[in-house]
């Protein structure tokens, strides 16, 4: 009796984990910026969007990691917030009036259109 309940409980377990975890996709691609406060307001976007669960950009290389549940957001939409707070991506193009309003410091030189 006793191995069945440590195997039911080990079958319950995984079940649980693997239905919490989601849909869970890996990305890295290139944000254009320059700085900590850029590095901040970057994260803080992308980490404002439902479903993703881990934000990492890296100002030496100018690379964003995250990870995300697939089925809550989709990698435009996450492209789309980082563009919508002043910074361009490889997929989406920040507007010309929110890149003028970022900070002198935090102005990078925009890859052409």
């Amino acid at each position: 009796m006793k191995k069945q309940f440590s195997l039911l409980l080990a079958m319950v377990l995984m079940f649980g984990f693997s239905a919490i975890a989601g849909n869970v996709t890996k990305e890295k691609f290139k944000v254009y910026g320059n700085c900590g406060m850029c590095e901040k307001t970057i994260e803080k976007a992308v980490k404002n969007v439902d479903g993703v669960k881990k934000a990492n950009w890296n100002q030496k290389t100018k690379m964003m990691e995250i990870t995300f549940d697939a089925e809550k957001t989709n990698i435009e939409a996450i492209h789309q917030a980082i563009a919508d707070v002043g910074y361009d991506t490889e997929k989406a193009t920040a507007k010309d009036e929110v890149y003028e309003a970022l900070h002198s410091c935090c102005k990078y030189d925009r890859p052409k259109k």
